[in-house]
């Protein structure tokens, strides 16, 4: 099936499944799944296992109706012969991912990058260094990878990476507070006398940054408390049942999943038109909204700031305690 097909497979399909966001991220799996297959059909059979893994709203299974690239490839055999070709083939990935209508990734975190196209050993040493250097560049690229999920290939991979942060955050609880600093820098989209805080200038004047503002203090802080109880989940749901299953966080979160769910129906419903670029899908004019709507988003957009309260002070109370 060459890209052209999977793009015009894609842009016929779109319509039977907008009507959740579960429907719209399994069918963007089945697409970016017959991309892979293109691309092996184009490389060829590899020189050993892999394993790909998409991270970002991908990983998280949170994609709007447009997502940018967010991937990466773990292969077994640290040979040149391995790393030539899983570097064309994650090239090659990446060039059908954006013919079939993922744009490439801004920051170039994808398979054709060598820093997220590894062997196994390679990925180890790489992810010890983030680990131990916590620079701002090293602690985002491992909240970034945080989020990996497979797709393709061998699932393990993933699993025995994330045990090493796990056991790496055990030894040392400090580390935490330098993922709390990454995390605390928030868009606020609800002022001091609880009033929209739009965007002022330019094509989304009168809207709220919904990525921003709304997704990134729920995503971020539960994806914080998720490596401190060192939860292998991906999706923010999936981490906030998980993490409700343990007695702290009961009472404490008990409301998150319903807020966070409330988001993703927003987002849905107000952007279901494929001719959206990828900037306008994360913002949200808030003229579209009914009066009880308005004052439903403005919960929201409180309760994550609350969630980013509570997180901080659990955070600081594992470490100073």
């Amino acid at each position: 099936m060459s890209y052209t097909s999977i793009k015009e497979w894609r842009d016929s399909e779109w319509n039977r499944h907008d009507q959740s966001s579960h429907a719209l991220n399994a069918f963007h799996d089945e697409i970016m799944k017959k991309v892979f297959d293109t691309a092996f059909e184009t490389c060829g059979a590899p020189p050993c296992r892999y394993s790909w893994f998409v991270m970002g709203s991908a990983g998280r299974f949170e994609q709007a109706i447009i997502s940018d690239q967010d991937h990466g490839l773990i292969y077994e055999t640290d040979s040149e012969e391995a790393r030539q070709y899983f570097m064309k083939f994650g090239k090659e990935l990446a060039d059908g991912l954006n013919e079939v209508g993922y744009p490439y990734c801004d920051g170039n975190v994808m398979s054709s990058n060598s820093v997220w196209c590894k062997s196994k050993s390679k990925w180890n040493e790489q992810l010890t260094h983030w680990l131990k250097e916590e620079s701002f560049e090293s602690i985002r690229f491992l909240l970034i990878f945080y989020d990996a999920r497979v797709l393709k290939g061998e699932k393990e991979y993933i699993a025995e990476l994330k045990q090493t942060v796990h056991d790496y955050i055990k030894k040392n609880p400090h580390f935490l507070e330098r993922l709390l600093e990454n995390t605390q820098h928030v868009k606020k989209a609800v002022g001091f006398f609880h009033q929209f805080l739009t965007e002022t200038h330019g094509s989304h004047a009168g809207s709220i940054d919904l990525k921003q503002s709304g997704f990134f203090p729920y995503v971020n802080n539960i994806r914080l408390l998720a490596m401190k109880e060192s939860i292998d989940a991906t999706s923010t749901l999936s981490r906030i049942e998980e993490l409700t299953r343990l007695l702290n966080y009961q009472q404490e979160l008990n409301w998150c999943a319903a807020e966070f769910e409330k988001l993703l129906h927003y987002r849905l419903q107000y952007h279901k038109k494929m001719t959206e670029n990828y900037d306008d899908i994360h913002y949200l004019n808030i003229k579209e909204l009914s009066k009880d709507e308005r004052k439903d988003m403005k919960q929201i957009l409180l309760n994550g700031q609350k969630l980013q309260d509570y997180t901080q002070s659990v955070i600081k109370g594992t470490i100073h305690r």
